[in-house]
């Protein structure tokens, strides 16, 4: 397609030899010539290198930090005020009834807040973001800088061949350090469950900076479909399949990011989108949950496949909204949601594959337990 939009790094992925596909409006690279298996399990064992300058990123200035904060808690159930300069925070948009617009990140860098939205929503998220923020906050898109992730356990070493200070980072914290010559914005966290960083570098030097890091050895470039299976192993949510507007905190298990003191009894509780249904099924339970799936063949049943109590008859009780293979685990592993009296580890339900039902079992989430720097 020719309306697909490039990032900085389009022409380097096709010097690599990158097979691209369209994805959020852009031409992404989905594999490399090794292939996704391999770019997987590379960036299990050491360290790999993401494009991921389609998601948006934003700056949100132009008062005092406080009361940045503040506003943003209208737009969000986290605690904003809380959060202390040089931290970033996992924060969720909602709407009135509680369900999921998107999932983000957001940062106190002092003076304002930089938050890091989805790419296929980012145009809604600024819009919603001006029209409940301006004009007392301003709300700056950020489109002359690239964003990059490096991920696996020899992210910090190679990262810190560069400027020894991203060593003294722990998980979530975020700062400005120079890298090959310019100031990037980098954040302690990923989304593969590995140790790692993202990397916001002016457009101008995305590529020289990537060349850089691919030039060690423990580096290779890894595209859309092993970071796909690695977050899926990892647990995490992908907008639009594993949560969306229609899936409420509760269920998809990500009540962890709401702090106690926007719930129910906290010195600012509610005041957000949707408080009362999200508030009020965090109190009571909700009727369905988000749950870790294992295949119990060697196919993987992928995104869509209808889940059910019996292996013969019965009403349609869920849905797979992630599924594949899972190479450091060695099998098929999915996710989808399930009623709460059958969400336990070790269940047994049944996907119906080309008219054929199959049994799962319910399994614990992460699949690979997470390698952060706490």
């Amino acid at each position: 397609m020719t309306d697909l939009k490039h990032t900085p790094l389009h022409a380097l992925h096709v010097e690599l030899g990158a097979r691209m596909v369209g994805f959020a409006g852009y031409d992404m690279p989905v594999q490399f010539p090794d292939g996704i298996m391999a770019e997987h399990s590379h960036t299990r064992q050491s360290a790999g290198l993401f494009d991921v300058s389609h998601m948006g990123q934003v700056i949100l200035s132009g008062a005092p930090m406080a009361d940045i904060a503040v506003a943003f808690e209208k737009l969000v159930p986290m605690d904003v005020a809380g959060l202390p300069e040089g931290r970033q925070r996992y924060g969720l948009f909602l709407n009135d009834a509680g369900g999921i617009l998107d999932d983000l990140m957001f940062a106190n860098r002092g003076d304002h807040l930089y938050v890091v939205v989805n790419a296929a929503c980012k145009d809604a998220d600024i819009a919603r973001m001006k029209a409940a923020l301006e004009p007392a906050v301003s709300v700056t898109p950020v489109t002359d800088r690239a964003l990059l992730a490096l991920q696996g356990p020899a992210a910090e070493a190679v990262l810190a061949g560069l400027n020894a200070g991203v060593a003294e980072m722990a998980f979530m914290d975020v700062a400005t350090l120079e890298l090959d010559g310019v100031d990037c914005w980098i954040s302690r966290s990923g989304y593969t469950g590995e140790d790692g960083f993202e990397i916001s570098v002016p457009e101008h030097h995305a590529e020289s900076l990537a060349r850089t890091l691919l030039s060690n050895d423990a580096v290779a470039p890894i595209g859309l479909g092993a970071r796909d299976s690695l977050r899926l192993e990892a647990g995490l949510c992908l907008y639009g399949h594993d949560i969306d507007e229609t899936t409420l905190p509760a269920e998809a298990g990500l009540t962890w990011a709401i702090q106690k003191i926007r719930r129910a009894g906290g010195d600012r509780a509610g005041g957000f989108p949707g408080a009362e249904p999200v508030l009020g099924q965090i109190a009571s339970g909700p009727d369905r949950k988000r749950v870790g799936l294992r295949p119990q063949g060697r196919a993987p049943m992928r995104e869509g496949v209808a889940l059910f109590a019996e292996a013969e008859g019965g009403e349609q009780i869920g849905a797979i909204t992630s599924g594949g293979f899972g190479p450091t685990v060695g099998g098929p592993v999915a996710m989808g949601y399930l009623p709460a009296d059958l969400a336990t580890p070790d269940t047994t339900v049944y996907g119906e594959l080309r008219g054929k039902r199959l049994p799962l079992t319910v399994a614990k989430l992460p699949f690979v337990t997470a390698n952060f720097k706490r």
